[in-house]
């Protein structure tokens, strides 16, 4: 195997405009830069990672940490990041946290024995004092899908409770005024603020929030088949159900279909997120656009501009949602 000893000496420079070369760092001119590619191509010389991590103290890489890798919702966010992050040179180490605090705070341990420039998280469990302070004592960090007060400029989020607003309103203005919502886990920051969001809608409309039409569930497909089923089960009157997210509504809709209810004749569904699949069903499901791989795009380039000093990125800390109406919902004819 090649050395940078024997790419100095075919190349005719010193050690050190090697390293600048593969570094890419120092002054070095064309002519001499491109004698040492053509070493480097010669010899089969490839650069050790950990010494060039240890001449510039950089790893060039990142590492993410993710609640679990498991559907549509996450696949997009990694998508988003991993192709920001690769355009411009970097590497992604990826791990689950699984919305537990032991096991958010060993999959950030393990990240930050990686060695990684920052860390991008979208973390449930642990609490804004523990982001704080790693931050200021360990590496840079980006929050996906949360709001750390004081700590904004190294926040993506979405807001949720405008979208639990807009999911709501949209089908209120239609004419529904007994409603169902399935929720996810309420402990966690974005299912509680979407279903903060359902409360103003009611209120802003007159109507009282109605806790027997409420099931919480856990942002699966199987949890939306239950909130379902329960809730018809309850038998109160209820035109549209409202889900907190897209997997949970695909699960209602099933349901749905099962108990012979025409959609969206009989039952109105509106979800969050606006996944892929979302057009693919039939009805197609109307949804909350949460812009999914945009704001893992924009945790990227926070990396970039914060820790790798790309100051003309800009970065969009706050993401807007809007409503995607398609053909679950229609308006509420009769008593």
């Amino acid at each position: 195997m090649a050395t940078i000893y024997e790419v100095s000496e075919l190349a005719g420079v010193s050690l050190a405009t090697v390293s600048r070369v593969m570094n890419d760092s120092g002054k070095v001119t064309a002519k001499t830069r491109k004698k040492v590619k053509a070493a480097m191509r010669e010899l089969g010389y490839r650069p050790n990672s950990i010494a060039r991590s240890l001449a510039s103290s950089r790893t060039d890489s990142v590492g993410v940490l993710v609640p679990m890798f498991y559907g549509p919702f996450y696949g997009e966010i990694l998508s988003g990041i991993e192709t920001e992050l690769r355009d411009a040179g970097k590497h992604v180490i990826i791990t689950a946290g699984h919305s537990d605090k032991a096991s958010e705070e060993a999959g950030i341990e393990f990240l930050l024995s990686r060695n990684c420039d920052a860390l991008i998280l979208h973390v449930d469990a642990v609490d804004d004092d523990y982001l704080k302070k790693l931050c200021r004592e360990s590496v840079p960090i980006v929050v996906i899908g949360r709001h750390v007060a004081g700590f904004e400029d190294h926040c993506i989020n979405l807001d949720n409770e405008l979208g639990g607003y807009l999911a709501t309103k949209s089908v209120l203005v239609l004419g529904h005024k007994k409603l169902a919502y399935i929720s996810g886990p309420l402990w966690k920051h974005d299912a509680h603020d979407r279903l903060q969001g359902h409360k103003r809608a009611l209120m802003e409309h007159g109507l009282e929030f109605n806790a027997q039409l409420l099931y919480e569930g856990n942002f699966r497909e199987a949890s939306g088949s239950r909130g379902l089923e329960e809730l018809l089960r309850i038998g109160q009157p209820f035109s549209a159900v409202i889900c907190a997210n897209d997997e949970m509504a695909a699960g209602a809709l099933g349901v749905a279909r099962e108990r012979g209810l025409e959609i969206p004749e009989d039952l109105s569904v509106i979800g969050f997120d606006n996944v892929f699949f979302t057009r693919y069903f039939r009805p197609k499901l109307s949804t909350i656009d949460y812009q999914i791989s945009g704001m893992g795009q924009m945790a990227a380039r926070a990396v970039l501009k914060i820790v790798y000093g790309d100051k003309d990125l800009e970065v969009q800390n706050m993401f807007q949602p809007t409503v995607v109406m398609r053909s679950s919902v229609t308006c509420k004819t009769g008593p």
